[in-house]
């Protein structure tokens, strides 16, 4: 196989570098480590001719309606959360901004059109379950299959459900005195984190409050067009984050870390390229020039330096910017947290968003019927 360095594949193509490293993370150009440079890639000529001619070659209608399934044109129109020129916004709102100071349920009132947070004082029962995971879906389950009529007050549903699934996941009052507990405090207080580390999650809640169409809230709207409860609606979306392509891969980057901190960097490297985990938290199609969550949550957290050396030399190998997934995965080492952590912080702040566009489907009053296009196998 012919393979040529950085700038023959960018003269070929006519793009930048930044693009040329989104192909690789996006699979469409294959990349190995240079033999006199290990720091730098080498590119498959055959993937660069095959995008070259593609990008000549024009595209039907068909092909256009297809590819918008996965990370194509927009399918839905939305007012909640938009990505542009590498910035995420949250109802125009920089998200990265709102991070610095602001809670996730401040954060959660603005993806809901309200002026602010209010949820009336309720009793969360500690659950006997010992599983986070297993009592969140324990929580959704049993509101869902209870619920009546709770569109008809949304304000107050979604932020019972709201601190209802932190409490669960945290297993955690929901209020102290009458006061709502910001949904960081409960989770410091399960892991026994500091104030500093405390206000860490926060961050890190923010930043994960909403993603556009990502697929669980793809998968949440589906359920919305239905009229399916807010719970139900919340309980397909937290169904869907626990696939290893989308809520579960910082799990990948987790033990990627954990192996460069014990075993050394170049055998972790080795380690997780011969289990193909190096593209989980490395790269994003959204953001070809690197995640501004990612960039946002390790400057809070400032990873070590054995960390830091670690995700640079997976960025150097994989030829991209780590993702929130690579963020998440280095606070979990870090703080010395559970493996299942970047998981209960992206379902309790995910939960914002997922009922911030169930709102929004259900006035868009019509279901979600794609329609599927019969090929036969032979």
């Amino acid at each position: 196989m012919k393979w040529i360095d950085v700038t023959q594949a960018c003269d070929m193509l006519g793009i930048k570098r930044e693009s040329l490293y989104a192909y690789v993370s996006r699979g469409l150009v294959r990349a190995q480590p240079s033999e006199n440079d290990p720091r730098a890639s080498l590119y498959a000529w055959s993937d660069i001719q095959q995008l070259t001619q593609r990008k000549r070659a024009s595209r039907k209608r068909a092909a256009i309606a297809q590819g918008a399934i996965g990370w194509g044109d927009p399918v839905l129109d939305s007012a909640i959360t938009h990505v542009q020129d590498g910035r995420l916004f949250y109802r125009d709102h920089d998200a990265i901004a709102l991070s610095e100071t602001a809670t996730l349920e401040q954060v959660a009132a603005l993806l809901w059109g309200q002026s602010s947070f209010f949820c009336d004082p309720q009793k969360w029962v500690v659950s006997p379950l010992s599983d986070a995971k297993a009592r969140g879906y324990a929580f959704l389950a049993t509101t869902a299959s209870t619920a009546q009529d709770d569109v008809l007050a949304p304000s107050h549903n979604c932020a019972a459900l709201l601190i209802g699934l932190s409490s669960a996941l945290a297993n955690q009052p929901t209020h102290d005195d009458g006061k709502v507990v910001p949904a960081h405090k409960k989770l410091a207080a399960l892991w026994d984190l500091s104030p500093k580390q405390g206000d860490i999650i926060r961050t890190a809640l923010v930043l994960l409050a909403d993603h556009e169409l990502n697929p669980s809230t793809f998968a949440a709207r589906v359920a919305a067009s239905t009229r399916a409860s807010f719970a139900a609606c919340c309980m397909a979306g937290y169904a869907t984050l626990t696939g290893p392509f989308h809520g579960e891969a910082a799990a990948h980057a987790v033990t990627y870390l954990k192996n460069a901190l014990q075993l050394g960097v170049e055998e972790a490297l080795a380690l997780a390229q011969h289990d193909g985990l190096i593209p989980f938290g490395i790269g994003h199609k959204l953001y070809p020039e690197g995640d501004p969550r990612a960039r946002a949550l390790l400057a809070a957290l400032a990873p070590s330096h054995l960390l830091r050396d670690a995700i640079e030399m997976a960025e150097a190998r994989a030829g991209a910017p780590a993702n929130i997934d690579m963020a998440l995965a280095a606070l979990t080492v870090q703080f010395d947290l559970p493996e299942t952590a970047p998981f209960i912080l992206f379902a309790a702040a995910r939960m914002a968003g997922w009922l911030a566009h169930a709102q929004e489907q259900m006035e868009q009053g019509t279901p979600i019927r794609p329609r599927a296009r019969y090929q036969r196998r032979l």
